[in-house]
Parts: C-alpha cells; structure tokens; sequence
C-alpha cells in the first residue's frame, strides 16, 4: 500500500455533504413523522448522530438513532444494538455509515432487521466506493469514489479519532 495520501474531502466539504444527504433524506421522507437512523459503530455512528442534529434542526420529525455494533470482517452475522430493534416496527429506517467499500458492513445491518416489519429502508453514506460485492447500493451519499482495489478510504471524525474531520485516499 502506498504512504501517499490524498484529500478526498475536507471538514468544511463533509459538513456540506453532511447537510445535503440530510436534506435528501428529509425530502426522500416528507410524509414520515418519525425516522429511524441505525448508524454502524464507530464512524457510522458518529456520522448518524450529525445526521440526526441536522434533521432535527430543519424538521420538526422525531429522529431516533439505534447504535449497531458488529465485527465487520466476520464472514456471519454477529451485531448488537443499543436499543431494541422493534423501535424500528413499521417506520423507515436509513442505514448509516462513513464509507461503503464491498457493503458487507451494511448488508449485517440490513441482516438486524430481518425480522422487523419496516416500511422501508434506504442507505447513507459519506463515501460510496463503488466495489461493491454485496448487492448494497447507497440511496444518499455525499461522494462516489472510482479506485483501484488496492487503494483504501480513511475518514477522520473528530468525536471519534480526536482529528479534525478529513477522508482520505490512501
């Protein structure tokens, strides 16, 4: 892996996109009252709590945040929540993470909810690489990326890595 790192985005960019996947997702979403945000630990997480201070700013929606925990390299679905999954009965949910790369991550996402009656479910994303090796497409995202499979995507969030918001390409 190459040490050359290039700057995807930057904290002002990611705020920017940030407000805009909120604004889609409000408008994808009008005749919701409430709207549930599952963020995938860590940075997926994070990324869902802005989400949900935005939404709230701009609507006057109930947004609720369930936390999913999983190990993302694990070839079965292994993943707890925060809150019960019923909380999500017959509303919509938008799955959320910093970066989809091969959509394994949000697939187990997808996988906690199997057995929840939802009216649906859409995806968001920061950063959409397009390698896709589950059939996981991203409804709201703020960048598509083309790279090469041997480069990598990193995403800083100041809650959570104590650096100032940046994606990188590595």
């Amino acid at each position: 892996m190459s040490s050359k790192k290039t700057l995807i985005l930057n904290k002002e960019q990611i705020k920017q996109k940030s407000i805009r996947i909120a604004y889609q997702i409000l408008e994808d979403n009008f005749e919701d009252e409430t709207l549930v945000l599952v963020g995938i630990a860590d940075r997926g997480y994070v990324f869902a709590q802005r989400l949900q201070a935005i939404l709230k700013e701009i609507s006057d929606k109930e947004i609720l945040l369930i936390k999913v925990t999983m190990k993302k390299t694990s070839r079965s679905l292994s993943a707890s929540t925060d809150l019960p999954v019923d909380m999500a009965k017959d509303k919509t949910i938008i799955l959320v993470d910093d970066v989809l790369n091969s959509g394994r991550a949000l697939a187990y996402g997808l996988g906690v909810f199997l057995n929840v009656p939802l009216k649906k479910m859409r995806t968001a994303v920061l950063i959409d690489r397009s390698h896709h090796k589950f059939p996981i497409f991203s409804d709201y995202y703020g960048t598509k990326l083309s790279t090469i499979l041997k480069e990598h995507v990193t995403v800083t969030l100041e809650e959570f890595d104590n650096e100032e918001d940046a994606a990188w390409l590595v």
